[in-house]
């Protein structure tokens, strides 16, 4: 059995991979194996995208949230972002935006069976 792989996921409603980096208010994260996807927790946080500004304090929140998870699931990310979450071993993914959560971390796991980061 393959030991399960930590991924966060912007979603507004927590069925699509359906926000913003910028604009999340709470990253969903889940435990995927290739077999199985489950919901661990969901950690609240302020978004730091404010417009034409960004928040710096909210940022660094925000990756001290999910520093300990291997990616990021989002519905669109700047390079910046992309920039300071690879800085602490963080991979964003936004080749899932709008689809379906389970699927697409299941589809994740399955097709990036032992990479690590």
């Amino acid at each position: 059995m393959s030991e399960a792989r930590i991924l966060a996921v912007a979603s507004k409603e927590g069925l699509a991979i359906s926000e913003h980096f910028g604009h999340a208010k709470a990253f969903w994260i889940y435990a995927v194996t290739p077999d199985a996807c489950t919901l661990l927790e969901k950690r609240e946080v302020e978004h730091y995208c404010l417009g034409n500004t960004s928040s710096q304090t909210a940022m660094g929140k925000i990756l001290e949230t999910i520093k300990d998870c291997e990616a990021v699931f989002v519905a669109k990310i700047g390079d910046g972002p992309i920039e300071k979450l690879a800085a602490i071993g963080v991979r964003a993914v936004a080749d899932y935006a709008w689809e379906t959560i389970e699927e697409s971390l299941l589809d994740y796991v399955r097709n990036t069976a032992g990479a690590t980061s």
